[in-house]
């Protein structure tokens, strides 16, 4: 009888395998460059050149065979690309290139890479992959260039990223690193899926929910159908219409809007309508008081996400995106210069990019001016919060009988609430149900938890 298990332990081996032979032909062409830089017989093992040594068959069905395919990798990528794999998959293939250079007590500039901060193996450079690629043929290695070129498929398609420590460094001198979602799909065939951490400060939007769920105004429906249609055409306008000539890239919008009327339940469902994921950016992560920290911190997410089909949604985007001011002193002058980077960025982003606001004015003109879409979330009249209040005690939530739809009209009709604040009321009424009455929500409950709700906002009954 078998499992799920054996079926996935079977990829995992024909992912493996793939890689095992891709790193073993790494490991040859290593030696072999060794071998004839140090001049120990002038050529590789069978006396053929490194660059002889053909890489193994790809795996039929393999992540790498895939790849490989699909962006039409020949010789030289697919070695940068084992290469990249190394500290990933076997970091101690490398350690060969930590012997140092005993006339200089130091390493041989010419290996490149770098010591990792907590990794002790080698992290290869561009250098790397030149020493291993051309030797000390300058014309192969000035050749090289166009592999590091962000017009490279290896770079344009989000596989390899290029990092440097310091400005006016060497091209070579930068590191090569392995897009986490390649070094999974390569590894187990799965697709990776990142999630908060330094290097990503941001947070994947999933929800239950529904558009049901959804209560909105006819025209903020209406509007909110249009950036659906994008999620859904936007190909097809900028190619097949032809319209990527004269229009830029991507789709900007900005929501604006009290708390609580839908505009992060609109962003996440409109992902999950168009089967893409919503990262919604933590700004208390990107913005730095150090001078280049914001803007570093902004590339490093609109680097990850410009290859994706992510939508980045900016919460509460004014402490971030807002007006810039006059120039009174370097403080100012800096942090018009952080507003000034993002409307680049976001102009150039070729995704979809949403900022919500609780205040339209608070948000740069600059940037108003530039989003495709500007749709305001009001509060829900009466009709409205009447569908907030059913959809939240609908079954299987436990009402008091005497708590029928007169009840729920009147709650609607009385109190100003916006969805979010509906929810928090409900919750409130739930827990005083199960902790203080006889587990079933009643007027009296409703009326506690909207007179809480109300207090919380500064208003009275």
């Amino acid at each position: 009888m078998s499992t799920g298990a054996e079926p996935q332990a079977a990829t995992l081996r024909a992912h493996a395998g793939a890689l095992e032979r891709e790193l073993a032909w790494l490991s040859e062409v290593l030696q072999a460059r060794l071998a004839l830089h140090f001049g120990q017989g002038g050529a590789s093992p069978g006396g053929r050149d490194p660059r002889e040594l053909a890489p193994p068959p790809l795996e039929p069905g393999s992540q790498l065979a895939e790849l490989v395919q699909a962006l039409q990798l020949g010789w030289r990528e697919r070695l940068v690309l084992a290469l990249a794999m190394a500290p990933h998959a076997r970091p101690q293939l490398l350690d060969l290139l930590f012997v140092r250079n005993s006339n200089l007590d130091r390493g041989f500039a010419e290996f490149g890479g770098w010591k990792g901060k907590t990794h002790g193996g080698f992290l290869p450079t561009a250098e790397t992959a030149a020493f291993l690629i051309a030797g000390e043929d300058l014309a192969e290695r000035f050749a090289l260039r166009a592999l590091f070129d962000d017009a490279h498929p290896l770079l344009r398609q989000g596989v390899l990223r290029l990092d440097h420590e310091g400005g006016g460094e060497p091209l070579w001198s930068a590191c090569l690193n392995l897009a986490p979602e390649f070094v999974e799909r390569l590894s187990t065939g799965s697709a990776h899926k990142p999630d908060y951490n330094l290097h990503f400060p941001a947070k994947r939007l999933t929800t239950t929910l529904g558009w049901d769920d959804l209560v909105l105004a006819p025209e903020v429906l209406a509007e909110v159908r249009v950036l659906q249609a994008w999620m859904r055409h936007g190909s097809t306008l900028m190619q097949d219409w032809g319209l990527g000539r004269s229009l830029k890239p991507g789709y900007r919008s900005l929501f604006t809007g009290p708390p609580g009327t839908g505009k992060t339940l609109t962003a996440t469902l409109i992902g999950q309508a168009a089967g893409v994921d919503v990262c919604r950016i933590d700004l208390s992560m990107l913005v730095s008081k150090y001078i280049g920290e914001t803007e570093k911190n902004l590339a490093q997410v609109f680097d990850q996400a410009s290859t994706r089909h992510w939508i980045l949604f900016f919460d509460e985007a004014d402490a971030l995106f807002g007006k810039r001011t006059a120039t009174s002193s370097s403080n100012d002058r800096y942090a018009n210069q952080e507003v000034s980077y993002l409307l680049q960025r976001v102009e150039d982003f070729p995704g979809t990019v949403i900022l919500a606001s609780n205040l339209k004015g608070n948000i740069d003109e600059a940037f108003a001016r530039r989003f495709q879409s500007q749709i305001a979330f009001a509060m829900p009249d009466a009709e409205q919060r009447l569908r907030l209040w059913r959809g939240l005690l609908r079954p299987p939530c436990r009402l008091a009988p005497a708590l029928d739809e007169a009840a729920l009209q009147r709650l609607a009709a009385q109190h100003e609430l916006s969805g979010g604040a509906i929810a928090n009321v409900v919750r409130h009424a739930a827990l005083l149900a199960l902790g203080e009455g006889d587990g079933q929500i009643g007027l009296a409950e409703l009326q506690r938890g909207v007179i809480k709700e109300l207090q919380k906002e500064g208003r009275t009954r």
